[in-house]
């Protein structure tokens, strides 16, 4: 059979020539069809003010016009639409990008208009003490907005002394030091026992020495009656020895126990929780060597 006369019968048999010009009218005309759609991007149903965006309520440290702050440090438009392939995207980056927000964990979009965004906040634990100010610090030492706070609501956190450097970098960002990320960690462990022991500071140790880890940082406690207990390496430590915070926690209620304030009987004390067997004290006032607490 002739191959060419083939291929013509086929080709140019009425359904084959109608289908062949369906293909080609489409090609050429589609981009005008296109044009022809009504956007759904701009209908009212699919449209939202920015401004209505229902997120996570805010912990009672986080300020109540986060949605705002998000709205107005990233650039969003006042108005999106539901139908947007990449809103979500805009939307976590918008909001993973600001200091109070720890992680952007889910954005659901529904219809009528509507975005909802869960969010898990950053919680603060403690103020370092620094020459220029106290500055708010998470337990995994990330720095929060120092404006946030008033001076009242300092007074209810710890406060880090003997802190040797400044943040490095702005509020959402690590401080950079791991002695501040310590005594963070110090502070996140004891926050429940922060009234129960009377405490209102954590000591990082004075020290000159570079390329500090935390097996090398003795950590001490400061209580509002003057006492000072050694409270020694901060939870995460891998020295040999070294108490886990349960039974550190367990000696300090056990001296509370006994005694009922860390002052008591004739203090205040220096205090070290540190050995296994005993806890020690001596009278801050005076240069006796320690004294094993037996009772």
């Amino acid at each position: 059979m002739d191959e060419g006369n083939f291929l013509t019968r086929v080709l140019f048999r009425p359904k084959t020539l109608l289908f062949l010009a369906t293909v080609v009218a489409a090609i050429a005309f589609l981009p005008r069809l296109s044009k022809l759609i009504p956007d759904l991007n701009q209908r009212a149903e699919y449209l939202l003010a920015t401004e209505a965006i229902v997120i996570t309520p805010p912990e009672k440290w986080v300020p109540k016009d986060l949605l705002q702050q998000v709205i107005e440090q990233s650039g969003l438009p006042k108005t999106v639409s539901i139908l947007d392939k990449d809103l979500n995207s805009h939307l976590a980056e918008a909001f993973d990008r600001h200091p109070w927000v720890e992680e952007v964990v889910e954005i659901r979009k529904t219809k009528p208009a509507r975005i909802e965004v869960a969010l898990i906040y950053r919680k603060p634990v403690v103020m370092i003490e620094v020459p220029d100010g106290m500055y708010p610090v998470t337990a995994n030492g990330f720095l929060l907005p120092p404006k946030d706070f008033s001076g009242r609501d300092i007074k209810f956190f710890p406060v880090v002394r003997n802190a040797r450097s400044s943040p490095r970098g702005p509020a959402g960002t690590l401080w950079g030091d791991v002695a501040v990320s310590g005594a963070a960690r110090l502070a996140s462990v004891l926050e429940r026992h922060w009234r129960e022991f009377d405490l209102i500071a954590i000591q990082i140790p004075l020290t000159t020495e570079a390329n500090l880890t935390l097996d090398d940082l003795i950590y001490s406690l400061t209580t509002s009656g003057g006492s000072r207990i050694i409270w020694g390496r901060v939870p995460g430590s891998n020295y040999p020895g070294e108490l886990s915070t349960e039974q550190k926690i367990g000696k300090l209620k056990k001296y509370l126990s006994d005694f009922g304030r860390f002052e008591n009987p004739n203090g205040p004390y220096e205090i070290d929780i540190r050995h296994w067997q005993d806890t020690s004290r001596r009278p801050l006032s005076s240069n006796r060597k320690p004294i094993p607490v037996r009772r």
